[in-house]
């Protein structure tokens, strides 16, 4: 599998109150970034051993607010210092309060070839909890003009768990989001990361958190809903229209692969060493100023973790665990070393093997953490 790039963009228009990923509502650095940006790709394409790519990742942030002539910048640059495969899967992640009709012509027009939309509800109440910066109308208007300027792979982001959210109004947010078709969906359970306004609003107690039982009901109630609709329900957050449309880019993250960040707080990874970048815009431009890598810290894994992944991120897809891969990778007996944990899950109907693969079922799916800790033990 070749390697994947990974542009993080540390831009918002406003942070929203969740979001623990590195990101400042101050625009006035962006072409300082740009400069540095580039100015890392030279530095890293000299030295990424791997440095053939068939996927380029934009995320944040909002990549969106650099708009289609920033981001065309960033694809060229790219392009000349990486090899960058033709047919190579190019996403943006977008927000639909900053995208209008003409601007996503021009993203196309720029290389990119697939857009991932953080509608997150079609339900404004919802959106103000959240505190997204866009309407449910602005979703709406942003998926249709993403359609009409050509992309054929539209993906969308929405988020379940909220306080106070129940059965219904979570089955009208998939119901929206099923009228448009797109390509793939992606629904991510609300979390209350440290750091973030909404933890603090809930340590403080102005906010209550969705018990787990409701929240579970959530997940069980879209995995449901996406199958009836024949989605794939791919990895535990994803579904896709088909195989084809499944994100080529993050199938690197669970499968192990080489990928290359850049930009502040980006994360890189080439077996059996992970590296990442200062998560400071400040530090980030001038270190790349100075001639100097924003390298922040880096870290070898032993064989022990890195089997302890592979185990986990397999369990997170519908594939499941390939483990015939899994043991001539570590050279180790699977089944003689994970059977018995395996044999107990399969008999509370957590899990199920078949084919020389070993997967969750949607109700296993429920338990990931807990079920992958049990394996962990054995390891």
């Amino acid at each position: 599998m070749a390697p994947g790039l990974y542009i993080h963009v540390p831009f918002c228009v406003r942070k929203c109150r969740y979001c623990d990923f590195y990101s400042i509502a101050d625009l006035s650095a962006m072409e300082a970034y740009m400069a540095a940006l580039i100015a890392e790709m030279q530095m890293r394409g000299a030295g990424f051993k791997d440095g053939v790519f068939d996927t380029i990742y934009l995320g944040g942030g909002t990549p969106s607010v650099l708009g289609p002539g920033r981001t065309g910048r960033v694809l060229e640059a790219a392009a000349k210092h990486f090899h960058i495969l033709p047919g190579a899967e190019i996403t943006l992640e977008a927000n639909p309060g900053t995208l209008e009709s003409r601007s996503l012509a021009q993203y196309r027009s720029a290389g990119v070839n697939r857009i991932n939309i953080g509608v997150q509800s079609f339900d404004d109440a919802n959106l103000s909890f959240l505190g997204r910066i866009h309407c449910a109308r602005q979703a709406a208007d942003a998926l249709r003009a993403a359609e009409k300027a050509g992309f054929s792979d539209i993906g969308m982001d929405l988020i379940y768990g909220l306080p106070g959210q129940g059965r219904d109004a979570w089955q009208r947010d998939l119901e929206a989001a099923a009228g448009f078709c797109p390509a793939h969906i992606s629904c991510y359970m609300l979390t209350y990361e440290p750091g973030t306004r909404l933890a603090a609003e809930k340590d403080a107690g102005r906010t209550k958190a969705l018990s787990e039982d409701r929240v579970s009901a959530m997940f069980v109630q879209a995995h449901a809903f996406f199958a009836e609709k024949k989605y794939q329900h791919y990895e535990i957050s994803n579904f896709a229209a088909c195989r084809d449309k499944r994100s080529r880019h993050n199938q690197k993250y669970w499968n192990n692969a080489s990928y290359l960040g850049l930009g502040p707080s980006a994360h890189s990874y080439t077996e059996p060493e992970r590296f990442w970048n200062h998560a400071d815009l400040s530090r980030y431009i001038r270190d790349l100023s100075a001639g100097c890598l924003p390298t922040a810290a880096s870290e070898r894994l032993t064989g022990s973790q890195m089997m302890l992944e592979a185990v986990y991120l397999g369990l997170r897809q519908s594939d499941g665990i390939d483990v015939a891969m899994l043991e001539k990778r570590f050279n180790c007996d699977f089944w003689k070393r994970f059977g018995p944990v395996i044999r107990r899950f399969q008999k509370t109907g957590h899990m199920h093997t078949s084919h020389n693969r070993c997967r969750l079922t949607s109700r296993g799916m429920l338990f990931l953490d807990s079920i992958a800790a049990e394996m962990a033990g054995v390891i």
